[in-house]
């Protein structure tokens, strides 16, 4: 038993709910943006006690240990030198409740910038999955209702993105036309006899302490026939 095909009416219907569908993902895609940027802002103010955690707490309380040593110390030695007690020096205990990124303004500031950008890319990137996705939906109800080949046909030539957008050529960013990358200009083998002649000539000119003359540039061993540079 085979599924009957799908009514005109039932097309209409369900074009009718996939254009709803992607207008309501395209308004919870901007929602949830703002949802992420004031995630972020929460974690970016986010305070921290040390007694909030044991494993803090503890190693507060074996710091205040050793501070009290120490400030003890210092005093003693204040005494030793004769400095009154209120102009001695001392040290102290501080928890920092925030990181150094979410206490400057300016790192803030910058901070704040950054999540924006990303989050407007996830946004515009989702957009265009929905578009995408719905999309693909209403073309396969379209060819549910194609009854001709010649309508089928017109639908399988439509250009997919990457006809549309091509790869991108060195060339077409380097100006430099249909001229082959350098690292295959450096292998091919013109590029190769030509260099094993310069490397000879080199060679001879220091060994005869002589400058190649300009018939020398001719000069080539028999497999170098090809041509000279």
């Amino acid at each position: 038993m085979t599924d009957a095909p799908i009514s005109k009416s039932e097309r209409e219907d369900l074009q009718r709910l996939i254009r709803q569908r992607e207008k309501v993902l395209k308004s919870a895609a901007k929602q949830r943006s703002a949802e992420l940027l004031a995630d972020f802002e929460n974690q970016m103010g986010s305070e921290f006690a040390f007694d909030d955690d044991a494993v803090w707490q503890e190693a507060m309380n074996a710091a205040a240990v050793e501070v009290e040593r120490a400030k003890q110390k210092i005093a003693k030695r204040c005494r030793e030198l004769g400095i009154p007690d209120r102009f001695a020096p001392t040290l102290g205990l501080r928890w920092h409740h925030r990181g150094y990124d979410n206490q400057i303004p300016a790192r803030q500031a910058e901070l704040r910038r950054m999540a924006k950008s990303k989050i407007d890319a996830i946004e515009q990137k989702a957009i265009t999955e929905i578009e995408m996705s719905c999309l693909q939906a209403q073309t396969e109800l379209a060819v549910a209702g194609l009854t001709s080949t010649t309508a089928r046909g017109f639908l399988e030539r439509l250009p997919g993105i990457e006809t549309l957008m091509p790869r991108l050529a060195y060339g077409d960013v380097a100006g430099e036309g249909d001229r082959p990358p350098a690292v295959e200009q450096l292998v091919s083998p013109n590029a190769l006899r030509q260099r094993r002649y310069r490397q000879r000539q080199a060679l001879r000119s220091i060994t005869l302490n002589v400058t190649p003359d300009e018939d020398d540039d001719a000069a080539y061993d028999d497999d170098d026939d090809e041509g000279a540079p």
